[in-house]
């Protein structure tokens, strides 16, 4: 089997996406957004302080990728109120110290759901 063949074969981890961002510790939560595929439809900011509406695009976007403890409550709900993509959301909350996506996980076992 070639390279390419075994690249395609490979589960897109949430640790593949963005820069190192701060130390795990101060935030140990990501945010990995599917801007692509976000249609405007609000519910994200109206339950996370994390979240507003792009007035010059009319899409969301997070103030902050990486989130501490503290915000990981509101960035949660956003991800499960995002009616995008089916509703399964583009908003996805990942731990960085285990790489699982803990919102909107809806294939039950904490792999990356996003869809590029």
């Amino acid at each position: 089997m070639s390279d390419e063949a075994d690249a395609d074969d490979e589960v897109l981890r949430a640790s593949d996406i963005g820069g190192e961002g701060p130390p795990i510790d101060e935030k140990p939560y990501k945010i990995v957004f599917e801007a692509n595929k976000c249609f405007g439809a609000g519910k994200c900011a109206e339950v996370a302080d994390n979240w507003v509406m792009d007035v010059q695009s009319g899409m969301a976007k997070p103030r902050s990728y990486y989130i501490g403890e503290d915000e990981l409550e509101e960035n949660v709900r956003a991800a499960e109120v995002c009616p995008a993509k089916k509703e399964q959301g583009v908003i996805h909350v990942v731990d960085r110290r285990t790489d699982e996506e803990i919102a909107p996980d809806p294939h039950g076992d904490g792999t990356l759901s996003v869809d590029w």
